[in-house]
């Protein structure tokens, strides 16, 4: 793993629900001894959003606004800071869920907070996209348990899986390393774990696909 400290001052690694983002990112953290940002926690209106209530959606979107962009504009990441950074989202996550769950009124306004505070966010240099098949997230949701997630519908779940395929067929803002968890666990199994870790210490130029169990790496 000593390759780990030539990768980027900025890490993040994204991906839909239960695919193991938070995961990857605590264990990388841990190798690089690198400064981790986590997801915002307790948003007060994100059950109400899940139990469907009407106008929860606006509000546990702009919450979640407001405290990405005052977690990513607090960070050190310029060119001349030796911290190491890995968060386990990145900004733009923000509009791919506003765009899924506002109506076209809230998402006039959202967007224009959004575009201010894009503007002042700072970029990854790498991003790691974690992908998994809507059956295997459908899977790890149930397996989790998370009091908070049991009213996410398999039709939503699906939707945000689409959502993000669509995001990063088209991102360009960072080398991406894009990796398809569904055959693999590295949550539970430690040998599929050393291997993403494996690849993940390689460095990335572009746009990388990691097809793990016997699967060749490829460029775009």
């Amino acid at each position: 793993m000593a390759n780990l400290f030539e990768l980027p001052r900025y890490i993040a690694v994204e991906g839909p629900i239960r695919v193991g983002k938070s995961t990857l990112a605590a264990v990388l953290a841990e190798r690089l001894h690198a400064h981790r940002i986590s997801e915002p926690e307790n948003n007060p209106f994100l059950r109400a959003f899940y139990d469907g209530e009407r106008g929860a959606a606006f509000q546990a979107q702009m919450a979640f606004l407001v405290r990405r962009f005052e977690q990513l504009k607090a960070l050190d990441v310029g060119p001349k800071s030796r911290r190491i950074v890995v968060a386990d989202y990145i900004f733009e996550k923000d509009k791919l869920f506003a765009c899924l769950n506002l109506t076209d009124a809230e998402l006039e306004i959202y967007n224009r907070y959004y575009t201010e505070f894009r503007a002042q966010a700072p970029t990854p240099d790498l991003v790691i996209y974690l992908q998994a098949t809507p059956e295997v997230l459908k899977k790890r949701l149930r397996k989790k348990g998370a009091s908070a997630e049991a009213a996410i519908s398999d039709d939503y779940l699906e939707e945000v899986a689409r959502a993000y395929e669509h995001f990063f067929f088209h991102y360009s803002a960072s080398d991406l390393l894009i990796v398809n968890t569904s055959d693999i666990d590295f949550v539970d199994r430690n040998e599929d774990l050393q291997e993403l870790l494996r690849k993940v210490s390689e460095p990335v130029r572009g746009t990388q696909y990691f097809l793990p169990l016997g699967g060749q790496a490829a460029s775009a």
